[in-house]
């Protein structure tokens, strides 16, 4: 399987007193980074996500949200004691700062373990916590699939593309680099007055030379066997993928300054479009 680092899973539990939602969504990064919201009740589950997570992924940026949510008709009490602190807290730091924003219910309500007295065992919850990742990782696992089958389209094409680039401007090499031998040797001849001056023939054949681009168009398609075979063996395959851009792109830089006819500079343009196109995509994959 080929996988994006682009994914998004979400599920929700339903239990007596409440229910827990478990959402993951991820976009691309060089190594696996995972970030966690979650209720402080829920807090001691994260390392055990967290493992699970690290077990499944190899790389993205991972968000991770965990909340509870009590269901309904269910009475929520209010933490006395927490309540009368904070009443007393508000009531110092105003006699201090008379000019200070004074605490809002929402803010009340919203303060950590102000329900502490819900009727929910959270301390109960491991194994639904856990049997909920493991369900939302083999969705979210799933969504990475389909979308990195997408992207190996994608680029699968671009190298057909590429393919059919090299093919096209294969066969002109020889005729290109005689026509331009032949002018080369003419001019020197015009300039020296002789054709068998061993100038003459050194700077032809040095010309020749430079000239020549069958081993970058060998390198290409060489390249792009690489790329497929890539793809067919399967797995984490965004970082041997982004280096085979790199070398895809320097064959064809060459290929470009080499170049010595209009065609060959325009099949290097080409060329460099695709592996850009490509190289755009590959930084979505594992």
């Amino acid at each position: 399987m080929i996988y994006s680092m682009t994914g998004y899973a979400a599920l929700t539990r339903e239990f007596e007193g409440g229910s827990l939602h478990l959402e993951l969504k991820s976009v691309n990064s060089r190594f696996l980074d995972i970030h966690f919201r979650l209720a402080d009740e829920l807090r001691p589950y994260e390392m055990a996500v967290r493992e699970k997570i690290s077990a499944r992924l190899g790389r993205g940026k991972v968000e991770c949200r965990l909340y509870f949510s009590l269901a309904r008709g269910v009475q929520q009490n209010l933490n006395q004691e927490m309540l009368a602190g904070l009443q007393s807290l508000e009531a110092q730091v105003r006699a201090l700062m008379p000019e200070a924003r004074p605490l809002a219910v929402s803010d009340v309500l919203r303060w950590p373990g102000m329900f502490g007295d819900d009727g929910v065992d959270f301390a109960s919850l491991g194994p639904v916590v856990l049997a909920l990742a493991d369900a939302v990782l083999d969705e979210f696992s799933a969504s990475r699939a389909r979308e990195g089958d997408k992207l190996a389209a994608v680029i699968l094409e671009r190298s057909r593309q590429m393919r059919a680039v090299v093919a096209q401007v294969e066969p002109l090499i020889p005729a290109a680099q005689a026509a331009f031998t032949a002018k080369l040797k003419q001019r020197l001849e015009e300039a020296l007055g002789s054709a068998d001056d061993s100038r003459v023939l050194q700077e032809v054949a040095l010309f020749a030379a430079r000239i020549d681009v069958d081993e970058e168009l060998a390198r290409l398609k060489t390249h792009l066997d690489e790329l497929e075979r890539i793809f067919k063996a399967g797995g984490a395959v965004g970082k041997r993928l982004d280096f085979l851009m790199q070398e895809l792109n320097r064959e064809a830089n060459t290929l470009g300054s080499k170049a010595a006819v209009a065609e060959v500079t325009q099949a290097a343009m080409n060329l460099k479009l695709l592996i850009e196109q490509m190289r755009e995509q590959v930084q979505n994959l594992e």
